[in-house]
């Protein structure tokens, strides 16, 4: 049994890393695999890289800007494989990734199993990634407790990590293409309620770049917070509509409190609406509170200033770390 895996990769402005990610999905030990890249708009040397590794298993695609979410839409219209993997612009696949995940088909042989696999997080040198394992990385026969439990510690796994059947893909859709921030949390969220176990697999191993200070994931924006509430609106939605219990409505209020923070004080209309869903569930939203590295600052300059110092002190620290690691790397090549 020789499956096509279809390794999709949206792309926007990522001449630093596509090279390398490009590579990672060439170099994968499981041989019956096409690559789709598509450039989504890129103002910078991110197509031609692309172009550069053209051949017959490995396509290219440019169109004009439309989003992550777009991107991985086009990429997905044109795929051809039995699985897919989705592979972020930045970050890198294991060599025997795909191979390892696929190995447990003699055992789980279900177009409805998903299987995960282990990933770890890097800034420049992926061989020096940091792993932290914790309550997603397992098996679940029931794939409605891996979301509540995600809900309730508020973990996530990243997009990379996942091998999905071409049959789930189908099930669950398109990707958003109104979400920015978190869309992929979204996307996962219909896939996983969609199969029926989850395999995790821990000799699979992905990498996570993470630290781009630029991207969405980083900001305040009020579209980037617009996308957050939506997007854990939709998951809290089909949660409860798989199972309407005092379970899935506990684990939603903690999601929803969780992010709150992201709102609060500066996009009352966003409040609001979390307030009422929070009604909605039997629950109440608390203020967001601060740890008294940054309290002191909220009763001295209020909270627009505690909140901005709790978000730049941990990038100061990211940024730190960042450039040391660049250094490294730069020392290592």
């Amino acid at each position: 049994m020789k499956p096509l895996v279809s390794i999709l990769i949206p792309a926007y402005n990522a001449e630093k890393w596509i090279g390398d990610t490009i590579r990672s999905a060439i170099q994968q030990t499981w041989l019956n695999r096409e690559i789709i890249i598509v450039d989504d708009g890129s103002k910078d040397s991110t197509l031609s890289i692309a172009k550069s590794f053209a051949s017959a298993s490995v396509k290219i695609i440019s169109q004009e800007n439309k989003g992550a979410s777009a991107a991985r839409n086009t990429a997905y219209s044109h795929a051809q494989g039995d699985f897919i993997q989705w592979l972020d612009a930045d970050d890198i696949l294991a060599p025997d990734k795909i191979e390892q995940q696929i190995k447990r088909l003699t055992i789980d042989n279900s177009s409805m199993t998903l299987y995960s696999s282990a990933f770890g997080l890097f800034y420049y040198r992926y061989q020096r990634s940091k792993f932290y394992p914790d309550s997603l990385w397992r098996d679940y026969l029931q794939p409605l407790e891996w979301m509540i439990i995600k809900f309730r510690e508020n973990l996530w796994m990243s997009l990379d990590a996942w091998l999905i059947n071409r049959t789930l893909t189908d099930i669950v859709g398109r990707w958003n293409e109104n979400l920015s921030m978190n869309d992929d949390g979204e996307y996962i969220c219909r896939v996983v309620l969609a199969c029926n176990k989850i395999v995790f697999v821990p000799e699979s191993i992905s990498y996570c770049r993470i630290g781009n200070l630029g991207s969405l994931s980083t900001l305040r924006t009020l579209k980037a917070c617009t996308s957050l509430f939506l997007s854990h609106k939709s998951c809290i939605e089909q949660l409860c509509k798989m199972e309407n219990s005092d379970r899935t409505k506990q684990a939603s209020l903690i999601a929803l409190q969780n992010c709150f923070i992201y709102y609060y004080p500066d996009y009352p209309d966003l409040i609001e609406k979390a307030v009422n869903l929070t009604i909605e569930l039997g629950g109440e939203l608390h203020y967001p509170t601060l740890n008294w590295k940054y309290n002191w600052i909220k009763e001295i300059f209020g909270w627009k200033a505690a909140i901005l110092a709790k978000q730049t002190m941990p990038k100061v620290k990211t940024v730190a770390r960042k450039s040391l690691d660049k250094l490294l790397y730069s020392l290592s090549i």
